[in-house]
This record gives structure tokens, sequence and C-alpha cells, in this order.
């Protein structure tokens, strides 16, 4: 599926102001919606031609060869064992034998969970020697003083901007309380697309100016088209207002950062001109539904071994999830400028898993990518429900597999294609796991119901005896679980070993208990992904493109009959599969017990997942407990106390409906529109001339509503003139 890069294209050049631009007339306040323009050159960069030789970073590790081959020639010798095991136990002698179908299937899935095995191993050792810092970076220190200004970039699409501005507001406190809110200026970067939620971010926006005072620097910035999604939002601004920051930070619309992780951040980077990216280890925080608790159990529990173990072996190769992450501003714009790819989509056009790949460019630069584990005070929310999971995962789906485009490109360091591969493995894990479930059910009912052949054409001195192992089988199975199971157990052993991190589960035997809970649970709904996972890849290679949609931060649950409509065909392959494996043998049947019930009870537990009522009665019976949870850190305190705040201030409603009831956000709007753009005949809006036109014939602003799409209302909104024609229609 790679496509050639000679065949890459550019993106379209930035939506913007000209370069060098003044700052925007004064809002409402006397204060400026953006800052002078300072702008940045971010070349495009080409995937096919060979960079100049990168440096190696000062920051590298010491030993991280041999970190390297410790874990890759550990993973490779349990595949290698794994392998000769599972070809005993089919008999598999030959390439040309349905058994073989099986283990070829069976290779790269043993491999991944070996790989992931001895990973955890290495990071369970350093959490329990204290690893996982590195860069100077150390918590109990005193905060360092900082030199320079970072920006804190906020990207929004169609969120709800109570929430969003609620973390923001009470990270610009926690700012200021340590006396670090001269070196951090806010920027809210919209992409919304939705003309109601325009008009909330920029209520919203006045609001916290207003709640900050004087000499808080918080800006904010909307495009009229959102020209490759989040990675031409933050491309935007680095071409624009990036040099005057020798770094940034970018947070999701659910993100929260402390203080001191924040201060520590951009003091590494000024200590370390040769980093261009600092990655944190995001938390999982207020999870409401049982889903949403199960998440943040998992990741606060496994996730510190899980991140410990990557980190032991990036080293100065490390990778970059999109969010929580301090960037330098030079290395991002050298570097990171992401060509469009050749083709239609899904494949084709902006790259979607962006974070990747701006990694692996940087480090083929020589900039250094490092992740630093061991730093607290990074946070971020679990989608409520696993069908909001989904949604999220499908559009990763697609992003990972364009990676295939990006693995040929010419200078990434192996580290940073194997994140490439990584991230399409992700994926594609999950129609191997089910072709491996399918193909082995087939082998047996062959075995079942086809009469073998003794004795093949011509003579022989020997009967042919179709052999399978059943105790050999056994035993790979339980070494296969042993491998998955086995780094949950080392986390809960080095929870135990910090007293803070063990009471904030709830003691030992209460985190143990809620492991088991979050285990089966787990284990139920892996096939139910699995299946969903699967039905994406083909749906991708189909040629389906999974678009962007806003994703849902609170409630998740959903009325059955919906619920139903989204999983019975998870149900009916579940009830299919069980029956099939009767077939052959009760026995069968119940080894592949955990994988059938889960698919055939995918409604009733999606459902039940999803609901807060679960969730709350394990939390309040002392079960999926975590730190955060127990004793809230006090920017977390701060962040939903806002939120409540926010929630009671800035009630929903119509854009034209505010604008016009409000004189001062009225003027802001008009402040804050870029300025218009000279005619042109080939660039025609023409959602802007529709809804001219269905403005014109109305009669009232009722039925100029009624009439307009969401384009053309924002089209409109986005507007001078438009808007000026809006306002002049009677309401009723």
């Amino acid at each position: 599926m790679a496509v050639p890069l000679d065949t890459l294209t550019r993106p379209d050049p930035p939506q913007g102001t000209p370069h060098g631009s003044p700052p925007e007339a004064a809002l409402p306040g006397g204060f400026a919606a953006l800052p002078a323009e300072t702008p940045l050159d971010m070349p495009v960069q080409e995937l096919r031609a060979r960079p100049q030789p990168a440096r190696r970073p000062e920051t590298a590790p010491r030993g991280m060869g041999w970190r390297r081959l410790l874990v890759f020639g550990a993973a490779f010798l349990l595949t290698v064992l794994g392998t000769r095991e599972m070809a005993l136990v089919l008999d598999v002698t030959t390439p040309f034998t349905p058994g073989a179908i099986v283990l070829a299937l069976f290779v790269p899935l043993f491999a991944w969970i070996a790989l992931s095995f001895v990973s955890s191993l290495c990071g369970a050792a350093s959490v329990a020697l204290g690893g996982g810092r590195g860069l100077g970076i150390d918590p109990n220190a005193p905060l360092p003083a900082l030199l320079g200004r970072t920006a804190l970039l906020m990207p929004v699409y169609n969120e709800d901007p109570r929430r969003v501005l609620a973390g923001l507001e009470a990270m610009e406190a926690a700012l200021r309380e340590a006396g670090a809110a001269d070196g951090f200026d806010i920027f809210i970067l919209s992409d919304t697309t939705d003309p109601d939620a325009w008009a909330r971010e920029e209520e919203a926006f006045l609001a916290l100016r207003s709640r900050a005072g004087a000499g808080a620097r918080i800006f904010y910035r909307r495009r009229a088209k959102n020209v490759d999604r989040k990675a031409g939002n933050i491309a935007d601004w680095v071409r624009r207002f990036g040099g005057a920051y020798p770094q940034f930070l970018i947070l999701d619309a659910d993100s929260v950062m402390s203080a001191e992780a924040l201060i520590r951040l951009a003091a590494a980077m000024e200590a370390h001109p040769g980093v261009g990216l600092i990655q944190s280890l995001p938390v999982i925080v207020n999870g409401r539904s049982l889903f949403a608790r199960m998440q943040q159990f998992a990741g606060r529990l496994y996730g510190p071994v899980i991140a410990h173990g990557i980190a032991f072996w990036h080293g100065a190769e490390g990778n970059y999830w999109g969010h929580n992450a301090m960037i330098r501003t030079v290395a991002f714009a050298e570097a990171a400028g992401l060509p469009h790819l050749p083709g239609r989509k899904p494949f084709g056009g902006t790259i979607m898993s962006h974070d990747f790949v701006e990694a692996a460019l940087m480090r083929r630069q020589g900039w250094a990518i490092h992740f630093v584990p061991a730093l607290s005070g990074s946070y971020e929310e679990s989608p409520p429900a696993l069908s909001d999971l989904a949604i999220r995962d499908r559009r990763w789906c697609q992003g990972n597999l364009q990676h295939m485009a990006v693995l040929p490109t010419r200078g990434l360091h192996p580290i940073s294609r194997s994140h490439l591969l990584v991230g399409i493995g992700s994926y594609i894990t999950a129609p191997l796991w089910l072709l491996f479930l399918v193909a082995g059910v087939l082998l047996s009912l062959q075995a079942r119901f086809v009469l073998p052949v003794y004795f093949p054409q011509g003579p022989a001195l020997f009967p042919n005896w179709p052999v399978v192992d059943p105790v050999r089988a056994k035993w790979v199975f339980i070494a296969t679980m042993g491998l998955l199971l086995v780094p949950k157990l080392l986390a809960w052993g080095a929870m135990l070993l910090d007293g803070p991190w063990r009471r904030g589960h709830g003691g030992g035997l209460r985190a143990l208990v809620s492991m088991l809970v979050e285990t089966v649970l787990a284990g139920l709904l892996a096939p139910v992904t699995m299946l969903t996972q699967s039905v994406d890849v083909f749906s991708i290679l189909r040629g389906r493109d999974s678009g962007w949609s806003a994703q849902t931060r609170d409630d998740g649950s959903l009325p059955i009959g919906q619920v139903a409509r989204l999983y019975w065909r998870h149900t009916a392959f579940g009830l299919a599969f069980g029956v099939a494996a009767f077939l052959v043998s009760p026995y069968l049947a119940a080894w592949m017990s955990p994988v059938v019930v889960g698919l055939a009870l995918a409604i009733p537990l999606a459902a039940w997942t999803a609901g807060r009522a679960a969730g709350q009665g394990l939390r309040r019976a002392g079960l999926l407990l975590i730190p955060e949870e127990r004793d809230p850190p006090p920017i977390l305190r701060h962040t939903l106390a806002l939120r409540a705040e926010w929630e009671a201030m800035a009630p929903e409603g119509e854009a034209l409906a505010r604008l016009r009831a409000d004189p001062a956000l009225l003027a802001a709007h008009r402040a804050m529109l870029p300025p218009p753009a000279p005619a042109r005949v080939d660039a025609l809006d023409s959602s802007l001339v529709m809804g001219r036109a269905r403005v014109a014939a109305a009669g009232s602003a009722e039925e100029a509503l009624a009439a307009l799409t969401r384009a053309e209302k924002a089209a409109l909104l986005g507007d001078p003139d438009g808007l000026d024609a809006l306002l002049a229609l009677p309401s009723r």
C-alpha cells in the first residue's frame, strides 16, 4: 500500500493575514485578540529527498544500542520459541498445509505480544529504580527560572468552550500563583465550523480575558477554512507568530497541566538546545462512566510501566502523541512541514495522524525527541463509552494506515520507522487476530468433518496420521496469556513498593481486585473492539474516508436501540462463531468462550459500561480508584470548580441571537474578522454566495436561519457584508 514518494504534493498555501501585519483592532477592554505577527518560515518537507546526515543528539543516553539489542533480541528469541512450539502443535512440516496459514498469522501476533512483554519488563525495572527522568528534570528540585517566553496552544474544533476555557483559566491561575505567568502566552486556535459554537467561543474568550484581568496574555484566532485540520492549524500559528516564541506546547481540548510541569518542561528545553521535543506522560482523569474509569485505572496502574519501558529503549528517538508535549519552535518549523499524500481519500490528502510523522521528521533533521515519563502534572480525559472510542479509533486507524506512504521516507532513523510500524500494527493486528481465530476454527472444522487421507497417492511405507498436540497447545496458550498478564502483575508489584501510589489505588488488596475487574471487563470488550477495528481497516482499504468529527467528552450513554444498531452485527458474529466452535467440540467452545461471550453480549456490555451508575457504584466500593481521584491535585480541583462556574455562565444559544443581544460581543466579533480577501473569479466561496442569496430572498431572520446550511451561516458570519445583511433582517 506504500505510495511513491516522488508523487507527494505540497499542501495549499497557509491561510491567514499577510506576514508582519500589526495586531488587530482593540476589543472591548482595550486588548487585542492577537499579538503582532512575527513570521517564521515553515517549508513543506520533501520526503523523497535525502536530507543532510543528521547529527547524533548530545542528549542521547549512553548504551542505547545495547538496550535496543536487549529488547529486540529478547522479543525475537521469544518469537522463535513460540513459533517453534506452535509449529509442533499444528504439525506444520511444509508451507503447503492448512496449519501453515494459522502459523503464518500466529507469528506476527506473537511477536507483537513478545515485544510489549520485554518492553514492560524493562519498564518495571525502571519504575522500581526511580528512572524515567532524563534531561535533568527532577520533580523534587526547586522550580527553575525561565529565560524566554513559551506559547500554550489550544486547538479547538467544534468543542464546548466552557470546559476548554475552564482548564485554560486554571492553568493561567496556577502559572500566576507560581510567579511564571509572564513566561507563558495562551493562544486559543479555533478551527470551528459550527457558527453557534463559534459565537460561544468568542463570548467565552471575552469572559476569560475579563476574568484573568489586566496584563493576561490570552489570544484567540479562528481560521475561516480549516485547511489540513489540526496540523494545518498549528502550522498556521507557526508561520504567523512562531518567530516570537522559542518553544510552544500543544494542549488537547481535554488537557490540563500543572504549572510545575509546564515550567520544568520549558526549562529543560532552554537548557538543551539540541532537543526538539519533550513528551510528557498524560494521566487519564475525571472519568465517570464505567468505561472511562476502566480506562483511567488501566492507564494509571499499567501506564507508568509501559511508559518507562518505551522510554528505556527510545532514548533520543522518542515519539509524539500530539499534545501535552513541549516543542522547540525552530525545530518544528524547520523539519515538520507536512506534504499532502497523493491520491484520493482515505490514503491521499492531509496526513491525519500527523504527530508520529512530525516527530520522525524532526529526528531526521538531527533534533532529539525525548520522553520523560517520571514528570507528573500532565492530565487528559478518556472517551466515556466504547462507541465514542470507536469513532476516534476510526479516524486514528485511517491516519495510522496512511503511514504506509511515509515509511519509505529517506533519512528516517530506524527507531522512527519502528514508531510508524507500531502505529500501523496497532490496527493491522485486529484483522490479523480475527483471521487467526477464524482460520483456527476452520482448521478444526476440517479435522472434525473432512475425512483425512491416511495414504497419499503412490506407495508409502507408513500412513500419514494427522497430528495435533493438545497438551502442547495448552502450554502455548498459557505462555501467551502469561506474556499478556505478567506486565499487569509487574505493574501491581511496582505499585506496592510506592506508598502514595499504593494508597491512591485504595491499597494493595483493593488494587488487586480492581485489576481483576478491569482485566475481565477488558477481556470481554477486546473481541468487540477487535471486530470493530477489523471492519474499520477493511472499510478504509476499500476507500471510505472517516472524516473528522468532534469528540464526546462527558456522557457517553445512548438509548438501547441506538446501541443495538451499532453492535447487533457483533452479536450475530459471536453467536455464529460460538456455534461453529461447538460443532467441532464442546472443549473448543469452552476455549473460545471469552471471545464468544464478549461478542454475544456486545450490546448490553456497551450500554452498561457507558453509564455512570456502574462506574460510580464501583467507586463507592473503593474499586478502580486512582490517586488523582482520591486526592486530586490542585490544578484538577480548580479545573473542576471552574468548569461548574463556566457551565452556569455560558448556556447554549444560537449565534445570531447572541450577537444581536450583546453589543460588546458583536463589536468584538467584527473586530476579530480577518480583512476581506481580494475578489477572484476562480476563488468564489460558494457557501457565501448561496448564503447571501438565501438572505436576500428571506423575509425575516427566522426564515433565513431555517434555510441556511451550517456552512452558509458560518460564511455569512465571517463576512462583514454578509453579517450586516443578516443583522438587517427583521425578527418575528
